[in-house]
Protein backbone atom coordinates (compact mmCIF):
# COMPACT_ATOMS: atom_id res chain seq x y z
CA UNK A 1 0.00 0.00 0.00
CA UNK A 2 2.91 2.18 0.98
CA UNK A 3 4.33 1.71 -2.55
CA UNK A 4 0.96 2.95 -4.07
CA UNK A 5 0.38 5.51 -2.42
CA UNK A 6 4.50 6.84 -2.94
CA UNK A 7 3.78 6.33 -7.05
CA UNK A 8 0.60 8.25 -6.97
CA UNK A 9 2.03 10.94 -4.83
CA UNK A 10 5.25 11.33 -7.51
CA UNK A 11 2.63 10.94 -10.27
CA UNK A 12 0.49 14.22 -8.96
CA UNK A 13 3.48 16.00 -7.76
CA UNK A 14 4.85 15.91 -11.49
CA UNK A 15 1.15 16.41 -12.76
CA UNK A 16 1.72 19.41 -10.30
CA UNK A 17 4.52 20.99 -11.46
CA UNK A 18 3.34 20.91 -15.12
CA UNK A 19 0.54 22.89 -14.48
CA UNK A 20 2.02 25.39 -12.25
CA UNK A 21 4.23 25.84 -15.79
CA UNK A 22 1.37 26.37 -18.00
CA UNK A 23 0.35 28.93 -15.93
CA UNK A 24 1.71 32.49 -16.10
CA UNK A 25 2.34 34.81 -13.60
CA UNK A 26 0.62 37.78 -15.42
CA UNK A 27 -2.75 35.85 -16.81
CA UNK A 28 -0.53 34.61 -19.94
CA UNK A 29 0.22 31.02 -20.08
CA UNK A 30 -1.85 28.68 -21.38
CA UNK A 31 -4.33 30.76 -21.94
CA UNK A 32 -2.27 33.49 -24.24
CA UNK A 33 -2.10 30.68 -26.71
CA UNK A 34 -6.10 30.93 -27.09
CA UNK A 35 -6.50 34.50 -27.35
CA UNK A 36 -6.65 34.25 -31.45
CA UNK A 37 -8.78 31.55 -32.01
CA UNK A 38 -12.42 30.97 -30.88
CA UNK A 39 -12.46 28.23 -28.37
CA UNK A 40 -15.25 26.46 -26.31
CA UNK A 41 -14.34 27.11 -23.22
CA UNK A 42 -13.07 30.01 -23.79
CA UNK A 43 -9.72 31.91 -22.14
CA UNK A 44 -11.44 32.46 -18.85
CA UNK A 45 -12.89 28.98 -18.33
CA UNK A 46 -9.06 27.87 -19.31
CA UNK A 47 -7.69 30.04 -16.49
CA UNK A 48 -10.40 28.81 -13.91
CA UNK A 49 -9.48 25.10 -14.79
CA UNK A 50 -5.91 25.60 -14.37
CA UNK A 51 -6.00 27.15 -11.31
CA UNK A 52 -8.67 24.52 -9.87
CA UNK A 53 -6.30 21.87 -11.58
CA UNK A 54 -3.38 23.15 -9.12
CA UNK A 55 -5.53 23.68 -5.84
CA UNK A 56 -7.01 19.83 -6.62
CA UNK A 57 -3.08 17.99 -7.44
CA UNK A 58 -1.94 20.30 -4.32
CA UNK A 59 -4.82 18.69 -2.16
CA UNK A 60 -3.73 15.56 -3.80
CA UNK A 61 -0.31 15.47 -2.28
CA UNK A 62 -0.73 16.83 0.59
CA UNK A 63 -3.04 13.79 1.85
CA UNK A 64 -1.56 11.43 0.48
CA UNK A 65 1.57 12.32 1.71
CA UNK A 66 -0.32 12.39 5.35
CA UNK A 67 -1.90 8.67 4.59
CA UNK A 68 1.66 7.11 3.35
CA UNK A 69 2.70 8.11 6.63
CA UNK A 70 0.15 6.28 8.02
CA UNK A 71 0.73 3.36 6.28
CA UNK A 72 4.48 3.24 6.77
CA UNK A 73 5.70 -0.14 7.23
CA UNK A 74 7.35 0.13 10.77
CA UNK A 75 9.50 -2.68 12.15
CA UNK A 76 8.93 -4.43 15.72
CA UNK A 77 9.64 -2.47 18.44
CA UNK A 78 11.65 -5.21 19.80
CA UNK A 79 13.96 -5.35 16.61
CA UNK A 80 17.19 -2.82 15.60
CA UNK A 81 17.90 -1.37 13.05
CA UNK A 82 20.80 -2.02 10.79
CA UNK A 83 22.32 1.48 11.83
CA UNK A 84 21.87 0.89 15.50
CA UNK A 85 23.83 -2.93 15.54
CA UNK A 86 26.78 -0.56 13.17
CA UNK A 87 27.00 1.61 15.78
CA UNK A 88 27.00 -0.42 18.25
CA UNK A 89 29.52 -2.56 16.83
CA UNK A 90 31.75 0.11 16.12
CA UNK A 91 32.15 1.04 19.58
CA UNK A 92 32.68 -1.87 21.07
CA UNK A 93 35.36 -2.27 23.14
CA UNK A 94 38.86 -4.01 21.14
CA UNK A 95 39.36 -7.85 21.24
CA UNK A 96 42.58 -8.83 23.06
CA UNK A 97 43.99 -9.65 19.32
CA UNK A 98 44.09 -5.78 18.36
CA UNK A 99 46.56 -5.43 21.72
CA UNK A 100 49.19 -7.79 20.21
Amino acid sequence: MFTFITIVVVIASITLVGAVLMQNSKGGGLVSSFQAQNQIMGVKKTTDFMEKATWFLVCVVVVLSIASAAVYPREEAGAKSQLTGQVESATAPASDTEAE
